[in-house]
């Protein structure tokens, strides 16, 4: 719970605010942009939601936050917001919410696939709200783990749902016991010849994108859903597709080689681990690839 005495000086005076535990994962930015924004390496109140809609957006962004940086003075209406959670996006696609701070506060998401073999991309935090909500949704088949970072709290829903997780083989220390381990070099469509425990999902297509970590991979959905980790990002100051050069853990110039690779693939939705979700039309989405490619070689 944030604590008034560590608030932050540069918060503007009202309800909501920001204390000194805040780790700049921008969750509370891409929740409600209208309320939080950044400045010194942390986020900040520069403005106090006067609408329904903003109060709401905040109150979400105070859910979500991974490290419980933010506060109000008084009450909120966070029992009643939380029903809002995972948060519908688009489609049958959820953003789960209650980002977990053992992801640096990484993004997590739902698809309800009308098989009814539905998926968690990554991990939020493990917490009975969100076990009750997916149950309610249809339960979780597959846990796809984009990462060694975003790894959070997988193996609890993997438990909890006879799930089975993800991983690639260079990043599968990271989850010890995970179900389906894979050892992609190139694309491949989910199906039971990519590993036995899959049943033929055409629609979707697991994509290596090594770089970020050794093991980095890329789901696309439909053809046009694409669920990044932290390969790939939309800047919202820029209005620029990203990616992070200071994050890089394993190589940027391999980074670089599989965003070129990425870019072979029509989609039109970013998912994003870290970073602005962001919806482009796919011509636009593969020229501005394009161009992060060629500033990542520069």
């Amino acid at each position: 719970m944030a604590d008034p005495g560590k608030r932050f000086d540069d918060n503007l005076d009202g309800k909501f605010f920001v204390d000194q535990t805040c780790i700049n994962c921008d969750t509370c930015r891409q929740l409600a942009p209208q309320t939080f924004g950044e400045q010194a390496e942390h986020s900040f109140v520069y403005y106090q939601p006067s609408e329904p809609n903003a109060e709401r957006a905040a109150t979400q962004a105070l859910l979500c936050c991974p490290t419980g940086s933010i506060g109000t003075v008084g009450g909120n209406d966070a029992k009643a917001v939380m029903a809002d959670l995972p948060l519908p996006l688009t489609a049958n696609i959820y953003y789960c919410g209650f980002n977990s701070p053992k992801s640096y506060g990484g993004n997590s998401y739902f698809i309800q696939h009308e098989s009814g073999s539905n998926w968690l991309i990554d991990s939020p935090k493990f917490l009975p709200h969100l076990v009750k909500q997916f149950r309610a949704l249809g339960g979780i088949k597959y846990i796809f783990l984009t990462h060694r970072d975003d790894v959070a709290d997988a193996k609890k829903y993997a438990t909890e749902f006879s799930a089975m997780r993800i991983v690639h083989a260079a990043d599968a220390d990271s989850a010890p016991g995970s179900e389906i381990i894979i050892d992609l070099k190139e694309p491949r469509k989910v199906n039971n010849q990519l590993h036995r425990s899959f049943a033929d999902l055409i629609d979707f297509t697991i994509i290596p994108t090594p770089g970020h970590t050794r093991g980095h991979m890329v789901l696309l959905y439909n053809g046009k859903y694409l669920f990044t980790g932290d390969h790939l990002a939309f800047d919202r100051e820029s209005q620029r597709l990203e990616a992070f050069r200071e994050h890089c853990w394993y190589s940027w110039q391999v980074q670089a080689e599989s965003m070129e690779k990425l870019n072979q693939h029509s989609f039109e939705w970013l998912f994003t681990g870290h970073g602005e979700r962001v919806f482009l039309p796919a011509k636009t989405m593969h020229a501005q690839i394009q161009d992060l490619v060629m500033r990542m070689q520069s």
